[in-house]
């Protein structure tokens, strides 16, 4: 009788060692920008004085959170098997007319209000031609991120145009509240309303199915070019969103605010383990993986790393994340 008590209790631990090694491989991208996550706060910890400072702690928060937010939006078009390269550029040109209508006098709620309509309208004509004309979204969101960007250079003839310190609207990108910077707080709205989009809701499913298998998901009744045309509207409400709150805090507008954002936010994507062929993405991966990007960008400026030698290293670190993640953690679900 003990012998078999004894049998069952070694298959239950088998059992329990196989569930939580199948939830680890699972979930291997998230475990490993986790990992690689605390790995470069640590270093960074130890190389520098000041980075565990509750000080340089929000002052990331409040830098990062324009990424946070476009790469939560950014998450849900790459897990449809598309790409936006436009969102620096619509940051850009939303930062640019936000401080132009404010010096019209128009009133800041508005503008704000203007502003996410915009950007909701530049994403809906590049889904438009993504989803329905059947143009590639590499091609499409490249052509938005050159016109889009044009229409702010000729808007500001290159130049920043500044908005008043006085005005409310500052109070997005400026103000404080319970000891937390506002952008922060907007950012885990936002993170928070993705994260149950994606996860709990039909829609957040019709995206990760057209990633996986655009035609089975339409034979499902499942209109796929209005979610594909919707996805563009997200990334570039976003987007219009994170101009919005850089304007609010830099307090002008700028046609070059965003240059190389678009590469940013994919990078933090694709580090938090959403896969660029489409059907797999997660949330909380890319929440990691735009602190990741933002805590090493930090890090490397309180180490007093040459400016010219930053990007080079953050690209390396990015590079050597992106292919441990597949080595390990792909490696380990092949060879099960």
């Amino acid at each position: 009788m003990s012998e078999a008590t004894s049998t069952r209790s070694a298959q239950s631990r088998r059992v329990r060692e196989s569930t939580w090694r199948d939830a680890v491989l699972a979930n291997g991208s998230v475990v490993s920008i986790a990992l690689f996550f605390l790995i470069v706060s640590v270093i960074f910890s130890v190389a520098t004085d000041a980075f565990l400072t509750s000080p340089n702690l929000l002052n990331i928060l409040r830098q990062s959170a324009p990424l946070l937010i476009v790469a939560a939006a950014m998450t849900f078009v790459i897990t449809t098997g598309g790409i936006d390269l436009s969102v620096g550029s619509v940051l850009a040109l939303v930062a640019t007319l936000s401080a132009t209508l404010l010096q019209l006098g128009l009133p800041w709620p508005l503008v704000i209000l203007a502003m996410l309509a915009l950007g909701a309208l530049l994403g809906a004509v590049q889904g438009y031609f993504v989803a329905y004309e059947g143009i590639p979204a590499f091609i499409v969101t490249l052509a938005g991120l050159s016109v889009i960007r044009g229409v702010a250079l000729l808007i500001t003839g290159g130049y920043s145009i500044p908005i008043e310190p006085g005005s409310p609207f500052t109070v997005l990108g400026r103000a404080w509240l319970l000891g937390v910077p506002a952008p922060a707080l907007i950012a885990l709205a936002i993170l928070a309303i993705a994260c149950i989009a994606f996860n709990e809701t039909p829609f957040g499913r019709y995206v990760t199915g057209i990633g996986a298998n655009a035609e089975a998901v339409r034979r499902a009744g499942v209109n796929t070019r209005l979610t594909t045309l919707f996805v563009y509207v997200i990334s570039a409400a976003a987007a219009a969103l994170a101009g919005i709150i850089i304007a609010a805090r830099l307090g002008s507008g700028s046609s070059n605010a965003g240059q190389g954002f678009e590469l940013e936010v994919i990078a933090a994507v694709v580090l938090g383990g959403t896969s660029l062929f489409g059907g797999r993405g997660t949330i909380v991966g890319t929440v990691l993986g735009a602190l990741t990007v933002a805590v090493i960008g930090n890090g490397l400026i309180l180490a007093h790393l040459s400016p010219f030698l930053t990007p080079i290293v953050t690209g390396t670190i990015i590079l050597i994340a992106i292919w441990l993640n597949f080595r390990l953690f792909r490696g380990a679900v092949r060879s099960r």
